[in-house]
């Protein structure tokens, strides 16, 4: 009855489902007889709604034979609006199955309980109702196992070679477009602030986000599972009366838990975003969407409800937290993936992984790229406004600023690494980094390069880079 509702709302539900499901599917005659007419109507191109397809089956006769125009509108009303036709049409395929396979047990049990049964009659009747079952479930199955495959050329070509950036740039994103943003830290240190600024920016609210752009989308679903209260409050601080009509058109919040775990019905979280017209999907927070996030089962199927929501185009950001410190724990220590609490599939299925690092209420924390998409974001200090509800990026580390404060003899690589970090031996890839952003300043010509010399029995010298005179014009 859901299916066939869902078909008469949305006439192009109809070609999903027909992958699924087989007209002998159903289990009532009436249904495989309105199947049958629907199926006609799309062929025809014609709407499928109540009317159009009560028209139809009086027309064959087979009107009053199904139920007459009622009981059409009771189909009709038995789902929203192409909601979870295919969920509800894989659970029909899977009930015909099982009656199939009862039909044959059936068949193979009486063939060998018959007296005088021949054993190789038996077992060529066994196999061929084997058969005849396997056949079935690959026509039944079949639009399932073709549905997301492509050949080898399309999925290399159509795919783009840059990454499509949600949020950042070409070549330097932290959330790339078909990929999951996982934003950890400890509470209190300002993750819901800055996903919801990143959501007012999915909305055409805000243009950037931490001096990044972020790509606008169309509607947001926002599961508040943890402290919707507390959420609402923060996000008054940053709406107003003029935001109004953007806000109840393109923004949706899920107030509280999900109606399951999401390790225990994958399927719920892609089934939310299409019930809702979503093409981005904040979860606030994981703990709160599955049973227990040590267990390595709960992590697979938490990746396989989150593989299907990217799978249908929809974007993903989830809000996480770390894993409790130990009282030695250095705060200026850089955080690694270990240090997310849970199942490690959690972060290997994610795209990006941001981290921030400090204690709760800190106006200032830092921001560390423990997964990259491509370059790496970071690590930079970023200043909460918790009365605002605002973020931004502590300038006072920013490379130039850093250059002409260290005028006339400039910076080395090294130095820029050890200043940005704040750590004494930075690692090497925070030294390239380094060199990499100076050499930016070069060809933006706001740095000059003075190339080192090799060691030798003298020693070295490093290369080192200096911020270029500044031209100030005056305007009578």
């Amino acid at each position: 009855m859901a299916v066939l509702g869902a078909c008469m709302f949305q006439s192009e539900v109809i070609d999903r489902v027909r992958q699924v499901l087989e007209p002998g599917d159903f289990f009532q005659p009436a249904h495989t007889t309105i199947w049958h007419a629907l199926l006609e109507l799309r062929r025809q191109g014609a709407p499928t709604d109540p009317i159009a397809l009560g028209h139809r089956l009086k027309r064959t006769g087979d009107l009053v034979r199904v139920g007459g125009a009622g009981y059409l509108h009771e189909l009709a009303s038995s789902a929203s609006v192409g909601s979870g036709a295919e969920y509800y049409a894989d659970i029909v395929r899977q009930q015909a199955d099982l009656r199939a396979l009862q039909t044959a047990a059936v068949r193979v049990m009486q063939g060998a309980t018959t007296e005088g049964a021949d054993p190789e009659e038996v077992r060529a009747l066994l196999n061929a109702s084997v058969q005849e079952i396997a056949d079935r479930s690959r026509r039944s199955s079949g639009g399932r196992l073709n549905r997301f495959a492509t050949d080898g050329w399309a999925f290399i070509t159509d795919t783009s070679a840059d990454t499509t950036p949600v949020w950042g740039e070409v070549g330097n994103a932290a959330w790339a477009s078909g990929e999951s943003l996982m934003l950890v830290g400890p509470p209190g240190v300002g993750k819901s602030t800055i996903a919801q600024q990143i959501v007012l920016a999915r909305l055409g609210l805000l243009t950037q986000v931490l001096d990044m752009p972020v790509q606008q989308g169309e509607k947001v679903l926002y599961i508040a599972a943890d402290r919707p209260r507390q959420l609402a409050r923060a996000f008054v601080r940053v709406v107003n009366p003029a935001d109004e009509e953007v806000l109840r058109r393109r923004l949706v919040f899920w107030s509280g838990p999900l109606p399951a775990s999401l390790n225990a019905e994958p399927h719920l979280l892609a089934e939310l975003a299409a019930e809702h017209g979503a093409d981005t999907v904040v979860i606030d927070s994981l703990k709160d969407v599955v049973g227990k996030l040590t267990d390595d089962e709960a992590g697979l199927a938490y990746n396989n409800a989150r593989q299907q929501l990217l799978r249908d185009g929809v974007e993903l950001l989830e809000l996480h937290h770390q894993r409790k410190q130990s009282q030695d724990a250095s705060r200026n220590q850089r955080p690694v993936l270990d240090q997310v609490y849970g199942s490690a599939w959690f972060t290997a299925g994610a795209g990006s992984v941001l981290f921030l690092n400090g204690a709760a209420g800190d106006p200032v924390v830092q921001l560390h790229h423990l997964k990259m998409v491509n370059g790496e974001i970071g690590p930079m200090p970023i200043i909460h406004d918790h009365p605002r509800g605002t973020s931004r990026v502590d300038t006072c580390l920013d490379p130039l600023t850093l250059l002409r404060q260290a005028s006339p003899h400039g910076l080395t690589a090294r130095q820029l690494a050890v200043q940005i970090t704040g750590e004494n031996n930075p690692r090497p890839a925070d030294v390239a980094k380094a060199r990499r952003r100076l050499e930016a300043l070069v060809k933006a010509g706001q740095a000059a390069q003075e190339n080192g010399t090799g060691g030798g029995a003298g020693g070295g010298q490093a290369t080192r880079w200096t911020a270029t005179a500044r031209h100030i014009s005056v305007v009578s």
